[in-house]
């Protein structure tokens, strides 16, 4: 039962209560009971009356105790020896006194008892003492303030009165009293995260500013919403700082965006000044907090530096440096001052006290320095760099020569400064002070006349006996005055020698560039002269035309003609019948060289070997490009003497004539090589040349015996189906025997794709041709299945030729079936899945909304096909993606540079995209590359109309062509 509370409706606990009783506990007392804890009516009271006092009401309770009874004894405590620890002790104070005498006459207390109760009698006089004195004082201050004598009493005690009063309060009046509410500390807790803190004015007006400039509805950058209290219904502001901060992005993107449009569209980098970044950097107020850090910590610890190691001189320079950062100049002084006199020899320490001085004060310390350190020569060189007049800055200079007469440094600078002939003596002196300088000696050497140049360079070649530079001035000398090449190559020969025997460590490598140098400097003869006597150097017998080829093309590659061609010309002249190496040869001239140098090297070429007719055809080519008609014949003359049963050289004999426009001459020559070269290309050019005569009969005659002698060669079953189909007078008598030709072509050539394609298109126009041009009585008698059934014999028998399967997409097409068509291009691509140009025509005939996703897959499949490369191309066009179509253009004429349909689809995006410009530089590419395969291109220059025109020229046909074909198309 918990004991009873003294309060404003209770009167305290009823008479006779003992606490504990009910549940058999035995009452006590403890020290607590008389200290300041204690009632009102306790507080007086000693502890002994206090236990005599409770034992009284324990009697009266239960009785009195048996005679002889000694409190604890049976669990231990007390005894006959008055022992026991202190519980018993404070038990024992708390029994009665006729116990407590008992107790006593069994055992006395001894002397230390009474000492320690003497000490707790002290201190419980002591603490009452106190106690009184704080009585007495709260008294009388209370009496002099006007107030009672209880301020000191218990709170329930002041508010009793108060109480009582509540008593007379009626029930409205309590109804009206308002709640205080819950101030517990767990509703503080979690009211500390609904306190918000306030915005200043200028953060909201700034905000303000920056949401004019956001963008309108974006719920992320609102900073600020209102939070409304639901039991209140109070309204606060709620700043949302990250809110701010996507702002603060947002607002500075769009800055940088305002300043790139006021640039011009400029980037970033091209909007500062790079080359002035860096002075402006250095001219600028450094800010001593954000750039230096803490600069007393730096003059603190440079400070000890100093004191430590007075002589070190780079810590007197940071000092300061230290200072001219913080703004403080005339204390750098100070301090750099201070440094010249306690370390007189250090330069950087003078230099520095230079730098930090205006020029009129640094002038005398750079003299006090130059006295101090007469061998320092960026003193000297500083000092000349203060003065103004070139007299002075001489005089310095010839003042420092004379301290240093051995400075190669100072040498060049007074040389600088000097006109020719004092420079001349200068170095004169120079050479002899310094004998070990090559540029000296090579500066004194170009400055000097051709003999005295000579006797500077004997006289250096003496001196440097391992320098290289010497023995290819001296070359360079004597090429400069034209002489012969037998002499500069006498020199370096003698300077391969002579370095070899003075052990000079020079690589392969070296030579070389030494050789380009030479180049450079206007000096071919030089440098073939070095490279003949180096080029084999630690080179293996084994991999000297390897090498030799490799180091050709690097020279190449960094503009060094001259090296290349005498690379080339020494490999050759190890390995002169090589034919890689003569056309490496003859590629450099034509592409570098001149045209007399081309035709020495095809000269030299068909001499070396006479056997290959391709070099004869070069030289006699380029002679006829050149306007030199007779000299070509002259050369084919020479090629006949060397070859008299080249088909090669024959043929090449008879076009020389034919595009001079001599055909009986050239009739005559291919006669002559169908009787002593017989070849099947010669009975074939015998018959174009009658077909471009439009002599039909001849023709077929010269076509039927090349057949007879050659059945196996395709294109004179070709030559004799298109003549008889397209030129015979006689059109049904002219299918008939295109037909035969045709029939006999693909069973004696059954795997040549363009014989079964001519035979269905023969097969496809013979009801129009017979019908003499009436397409609805040809389409009733059944060309296109005629044509149909042709094509599908001819997959049977070349399955996986994917030009036969294009060729039957584009005749359903053509029959108005394109359901069919693409049936067919599905089962050709399943069957020919990596073909470029069934891909490319997919992407061409596939819907506008199909192309992209065709044109992804062909690139997947085909990624370096040019025919996939160019349809993407066209696609890009069809979009006006102009930028992308000219680089996948670009990358189609790479790709593969001898397909002309490539060309002619580029030249046609550019007619639409381009400039004038551009297209007069792409038709000269297109000249200088020569394509010769292609559908749209092999079918203009195989027309014999155009077998004579120019490549541009066909440029032109073809794009013309393309143009029909786009149109008709769309039609």
């Amino acid at each position: 039962m918990p004991p009873f509370r003294s309060g404003p409706n209770s009167n305290g606990p009823p008479k006779d209560y003992i606490p504990g009783v009910g549940r058999g506990a035995a009452g006590f007392t403890t020290r607590s009971d008389v200290g300041p804890a204690a009632t009102d009516g306790q507080a007086g009271v000693g502890s002994r009356a206090a236990a005599s006092a409770a034992q009284q009401r324990q009697q009266h309770s239960f009785g009195d105790a048996p005679a002889g009874y000694v409190a604890g004894r049976g669990r231990g405590v007390g005894g006959p020896g008055g022992g026991g620890d202190r519980l018993s002790g404070e038990t024992m104070m708390s029994e009665d006194p006729l116990e407590t005498a008992a107790a006593e006459a069994e055992g006395q207390y001894d002397q230390e008892d009474d000492e320690a109760d003497a000490v707790w009698d002290a201190i419980d006089a002591r603490v009452q003492s106190r106690r009184q004195k704080r009585k007495q004082s709260d008294i009388s201050s209370g009496g002099a303030d006007g107030g009672d004598t209880t301020s000191r009493a218990k709170i329930r005690a002041q508010f009793r009165e108060l109480k009582e009063q509540l008593g007379e309060v009626t029930e409205d009046e309590w109804a009206k009293i308002p709640d205080v509410g819950d101030y517990s500390l767990k509703y503080k807790q979690n009211r500390k995260q609904d306190v918000f803190t306030p915005l200043s004015d200028s953060l909201l007006e700034q905000r303000t500013i920056q949401n004019r400039d956001a963008t309108a509805g974006n719920q992320q950058l609102a900073s600020t919403s209102q939070a409304v209290d639901s039991n209140s219904g109070y309204k606060s502001v709620v700043t949302n700082m990250s809110g701010l901060s996507a702002a603060r992005g947002a607002v500075l993107g769009m800055s940088l965006d305002k300043t790139a449009d006021a640039v011009g569209g400029a980037t970033t980098t091209a909007a500062l000044d790079t080359t002035g970044y860096l002075t402006s950097l250095s001219s600028r107020a450094p800010a001593i907090t954000a750039d230096l850090g803490d600069i007393s910590k730096a003059r603190l610890l440079l400070k000890s530096v100093r004191d430590t190691n007075p002589q070190h001189g780079p810590g007197w320079i940071a000092a300061s440096r230290v200072e001219e950062a913080a703004n403080k100049p005339l204390q750098a002084r100070k301090i750099i001052q201070e440094g010249c006199e306690a370390c007189p020899l250090s330069e950087d320490v003078w230099l520095e006290a230079a730098r930090l001085h205006p020029p009129d004060v640094a002038k005398r310390i750079l003299a006090t320095a130059a006295r101090k350190i007469p061998s320092s020569v960026p003193i000297f060189l500083k000092a000349a760099d203060l003065e103004h007049h070139p007299a002075a800055k001489k005089a310095v200079l010839r003042k420092a020569l004379e301290a240093n007469p051995t400075s190669i440094t100072l040498w060049k600078a007074a040389i600088d400064l000097e006109e020719a002939d004092d420079a001349r003596l200068l170095l004169s002196v120079a050479v002899e002070n310094v004998p070990h300088s090559v540029e000296l000696w090579l500066a004194l050497a170009r400055l000097e006349t051709y003999e005295n140049a000579q006797k500077v360079l004997n006289k250096a070649r003496k001196v440097l006996k391992a320098d290289r530079s010497v023995w290819i001035a001296a070359a360079k000398l004597e090429e400069g005055q034209n002489k012969p090449a037998e002499l500069i190559d006498k020199i370096m020969h003698r300077a391969v020698t002579s370095l070899s025997k003075n052990e000079a460590a020079i690589t392969r490598a070296q030579w070389l560039e030494e050789a380009e140098k030479a180049e450079s400097a206007n000096a071919p003869l030089t440098s073939a002269a070095i490279v003949k006597h180096t080029i084999a150097k630690d080179v293996e017998e084994q991999d000297q035309l390897r090498t030799w080829t490799e180091d050709a093309k690097s020279c190449l590659a960094r503009g060094s003609v001259a090296t290349a061609r005498a690379i080339i010309a020494h490999a050759l002249g190890v390995f002169p019948n090589k034919r890689a190496l003569w056309m490496q040869s003859i590629q450099l001239e034509r592409q570098h060289g001149t045209a007399e140098s081309l035709d020495n090297v095809l000269a030299e070429a068909c001499q070396r070997l006479p056997h290959i007719e391709l070099f004869w055809l070069l030289r006699a080519k380029e002679r006829w490009l050149g306007g030199h008609v007779d000299k070509a014949r002259q050369v084919l003359s020479e090629a006949f003497k060397a070859n008299p049963d080249s088909e090669t050289v024959w043929l090449a004999a008879a076009k020389l004539e034919l595009e001079n426009g001599e055909t009986e001459r050239a009739r005559v020559l291919l006669q002559r090589a169908r009787e002593r070269a017989p070849t099947a290309r010669a009975f074939m050019k015998s018959a174009l040349l009658e077909w471009e005569e439009k002599n039909w009969a001849p023709a077929l005659e010269l076509i039927d015996e090349g057949i007879k002698t050659y059945p196996t060669f395709a294109k004179l079953y070709m030559m004799g189906g298109q003549i008889c189909s397209d030129h015979l007078p006689d059109k049904r008598q002219g299918v008939g025997r295109a037909r035969i030709y045709y029939q006999n072509g693909v069973e004696n050539c059954p795997e040549n794709t363009v014989l079964w394609i001519l035979a269905s298109q023969l097969e496809e126009r013979a009801p129009v041709l017979i019908a003499g041009g009436d397409f609805s009585q040809a389409a009733a008698t059944g060309g296109f299945t005629k044509a149909r059934s042709l094509l599908e014999l001819s997959r049977l028998k070349n399955p996986r030729k994917p030009e036969l399967w294009l060729e039957a997409v584009r005749l359903e097409r053509r029959a108005g079936n394109p359901k069919l068509a693409d049936t067919l291009m599905a089962k050709a691509l399943q069957e020919c899945p990596s073909s470029g140009i069934l891909l490319a025509e997919q992407i061409r005939q596939s819907p506008r909304v199909e192309k992209k996703s065709k044109s992804a897959n062909a690139i997947k499949r085909c990624p370096e096909d040019p025919h996939v490369i160019t349809a993407v191309a066209e696609l890009f066009a069809s979009e006006r993606k102009t930028d992308k179509a000219r680089k996948w253009f670009d990358r189609a004429v790479l790709l593969n540079s001898d397909l002309g349909d490539s060309w002619v689809r580029y030249y046609a995006f550019l007619h639409k995209s381009g400039t004038t410009e551009e297209l007069k530089q792409f038709k000269d590419k297109c000249v200088a590359t020569e394509p010769k395969h292609g559908e749209i291109w092999t079918r203009i220059t195989k027309d014999m109309e155009h077998r004579h025109k120019t490549v541009a020229e066909h440029l032109e046909l073809a794009y013309k062509h393309l143009q029909s074909l786009t149109e008709g198309t769309v039609g």
